[in-house]
């Protein structure tokens, strides 16, 4: 049958828009999910070498408790923009670390320095990288090369991580919300010594456990992300752990097979889990946390939009003035630290073959929101109050991470910093920097803050 011309221009048209239709809500639905992928790496060293985080250790590694782990959870949303979150089983990133993994994301994967968050948990029971608190360590020839030839391994390790993450994307739904446990203690507050006689406690907390959970469309549990404000120093030996945080992943990696769980530290600087010193306890507190996640979990959470919106900068915070000649004369002659002898001896050696001290340190600030929800990542050893002012400034349900980027030092609050202490007065000399932190820091890392929230759309329905 012979089909008139209008009609068959009116039919090629309507099978023309159909087609177009069609095509367009296809793309509709493949682009109006999140995709996500996740990777994990064991970093545990294959042969003894020296633990980091603690002074009073005396000789390399015996062993391990479980592995050391880095785990990527990769974030895709519909317009295509990708972020990735890096957790480890580290003390932390040294800037030099942290700098060489970034731009080779870049290169590889298309990365920008704002889409990669690189976080530390902050275990005191891995290993040392170089560049990082080297005036605490007594080290050999031997270690020294260990150390640089692991340091090397873990950036191959995690940059080839984030590509398999990359490839296991996939489509998924991400969800978010706070939970609560209640083992960390203001150390600052409260006397480690006198715990067990102690009816109430004291200082500032932050009780909020963050969860982030991907489910992909088949309705399995793909990733949970989740994070607590507290050091992970219950253990002192010589064992290869991740501490409570290692723990809790094994707990929730255990109770829902298939599903890579991700640790992320908090604001956890002055905030200690007390008791400590067992490895019981590391596990108590390793299931205490793994509850608060699955309470979480098995509530109602935020569903969050599938839209990225990622910023970073790189702030110059002030150092005082660095300490005279004579000055370090007489710390190293004085002091009963070992290695505050040493630093003040490194810093004589360097003031007198003329070597110019830094002033001003290049800070890491990181704001996203995802779908949404803000998550702040800041670097070094950040206390509480950096948390607790944050939520006040963009909302209690905000994620804050510290320990992100670039660890080099103790963040102290201008409380702090006024108070003194081991946070305010002596971290500086563990991290191997010249002084301490100028008065105001605070102030410009939360104006900081304030300015990339903007950016990123933090303000837009408050």
């Amino acid at each position: 049958m012979k089909i008139p011309g209008i009609y068959l221009t009116l039919f090629l048209l309507v099978v023309s828009i159909t087609g177009t239709a069609q095509n367009n809500k296809s793309q509709t639905t493949s682009n109006s999910s999140w995709r996500v992928g996740v990777a994990k790496v064991i970093i545990t060293p294959k042969q003894p070498m020296p633990m980091a985080g603690f002074a009073s250790r005396t000789h390399s590694s015996e062993g391990k408790l479980h592995e050391l782990w880095a785990k990527a959870l990769v974030f895709e949303d519909r317009q295509g923009k990708r972020a990735v979150m890096v957790s480890s089983d580290l003390l932390g990133f040294p800037k030099s670390i942290s700098d060489n993994i970034k731009k080779r994301i870049k290169t590889k994967y298309s990365l920008n320095p704002d889409q990669i968050l690189l976080n530390s948990s902050h275990t005191h029971s891995g290993p040392v990288l170089g560049e990082a608190l080297s005036d605490i360590y007594v080290l050999d020839n031997s270690q020294r090369e260990e150390i640089k030839k692991y340091s090397a391994a873990l950036e191959d390790m995690i940059v080839n991580m984030v590509g398999v993450g990359i490839r296991d994307l996939e489509p998924a739904d991400v969800f978010a919300q706070n939970g609560v446990t209640r083992f960390q203690v203001n150390r600052r507050n409260n006397n480690a010594a006198l715990l067990s006689q102690l009816s109430e406690l004291q200082g500032p907390n932050d009780y909020a456990v963050p969860v982030i959970k991907a489910v992909n469309a088949k309705g399995d549990l793909k990733a949970v992300a989740f994070g607590y404000a507290c050091h992970p120093t219950v253990l002192n030996g010589y064992q290869w752990s991740g501490d409570y945080p290692g723990f809790t992943q094994l707990e929730l990696e255990k109770a829902h097979p298939g599903t890579t769980a991700l640790f992320f530290q908090s604001a956890g600087a002055d905030q200690n889990p007390l008791p400590r010193n067992t490895v019981p306890l590391a596990k108590q507190y390793g299931r205490e946390l793994a509850a608060a996640v699955e309470r979480v979990l098995e509530e109602d959470m935020r569903k969050l939009d599938p839209l990225i919106v990622t910023t970073y900068s790189e702030l110059q915070l002030p150092l005082q003035a660095a300490p005279s000649e004579a000055d370090l004369i007489k710390r190293a002659a004085t002091t009963a630290n070992a290695y505050e002898k040493r630093w003040a001896e490194r810093m004589l050696a360097e003031t007198r073959s003329g070597q110019k001290m830094i002033t001003s340190y290049p800070y890491p600030v990181q704001v996203w929101t995802l779908g949404g929800l803000p998550v702040v990542s800041l670097g070094g050893e950040l206390v509480v109050e950096y948390a607790i002012k944050v939520k006040q400034m963009l909302g209690p349900d905000s994620f804050v991470f510290g320990y992100s980027n670039d660890v080099m030092n103790y963040i102290p609050s201008s409380t702090i910093l006024k108070e003194g202490g081991y946070e305010g007065d002596i971290a500086h000399v563990v991290y191997g920097m010249p002084s301490k932190w100028q008065t105001g820091i605070e102030a410009s890392i939360m104006n900081e803050i304030f300015k990339l929230a903007n950016e990123a759309g933090v303000f837009k329905n408050k």
